[in-house]
Order: C-alpha cells, then structure tokens, then sequence
C-alpha cells in the first residue's frame, strides 16, 4: 500500500478495501473497512475512523477522534484535542508530550455524521447518531443525535427527520 507521496507508518491499521489518496500522513490510527481518505489529510496516533467513511481533503483528525461508521467529514475539517493550548510551560521552554497530556481530550462523532467542510470541532465534544454540522461552524458544545447545527459559535437549526 505504501507509494510515492504517502506517508503511512508501520503501525497504521488498515481495514479492507480502503482508499488512500497521494499527499496524506496517517500514523498510529486505525481506518476500517471501506473508507475513503482524501489528499492532503493527517490523521494521528490513537484516532480511528469507522467503516464506509469518507474523509475529504484537507481534513485534520488528531489523537483521541473517534468516528464511528458512515460518517462524512467535508473539506479542511479541523479537530482539537487540547481547548487550551500553548506553547511553552512556566519557564518558557516548549512544553512536552508529559506537561501536554493533564488538557488532552477525546472527541465522539457519531454513526452517519455529516460535517461539512470548514467546520472545527473543539475537544471534548460528542456529535450524536445522523446529526449534521454545517460548513463553516465552529462546534464548542455537544450535538444530540439527528439535529442540524450551523454558525460560529455552531446552534441548533432544526430537527432531522426520517422520510
């Protein structure tokens, strides 16, 4: 699987029939069955990504994103996973992975999310069963299932209801 233009480490877990594009950094994550990467996505250590998902281009998944299955996550979507970062500690030098860690948060997306592109997530936030975030929206709070959240800071907009 691994080509020219992909960096795909050795610890990367791999499901059946996936799709990698050229220009994307994948380490220590898990992708199953059936997804779809796009070009120029990172994903990292300790993120995993659901079966028949699609990931577009520009899209940033850090550690501690999990995206259950049939989800899809637009253009240049952004995760975070620490809501207060810095650079350097109390004595002015860059900070490590130990003085990071104590503000690491997780984040859950739910089974067919729809995030469209642009979109941030905040760490610590839980985006529920079929909701759907709209493009440009910044997720600060938690999403409940089957509802549509747009704006900056992102608001409920209407309910989702099945046809």
């Amino acid at each position: 699987m691994k080509e020219q233009y992909l960096c795909l480490a050795d610890d990367v877990k791999l499901g059946k029939n996936v799709k990698l594009s050229k220009f994307i950094n994948l380490y220590g994550c898990t992708i199953q069955d059936n997804t779809k990467i796009g070009a120029f996505v990172e994903i990292q250590k300790g993120a995993v990504i659901g079966k028949n998902c699609k990931i577009s281009s520009h899209t940033f998944i850090c550690e501690g994103v999990i995206i259950a299955d049939g989800c899809f996550i637009g253009h240049s979507v952004v995760f975070i996973n620490d809501n207060s970062p810095q650079a350097v500690n109390e004595k002015g030098i860059l900070e490590n992975e130990k003085e990071w860690k104590p503000r690491f948060v997780k984040t859950k997306v739910g089974q067919r999310v729809s995030i469209g592109s642009n979109v941030t997530i905040l760490g610590d936030i839980t985006i529920g069963d079929g909701a759907m975030i709209g493009a440009g929206s910044v997720v600060t709070k938690h999403v409940p299932a089957k509802e549509v959240w747009v704006g900056n800071p992102a608001r409920f907009l209407r309910k989702i209801t099945e046809k």
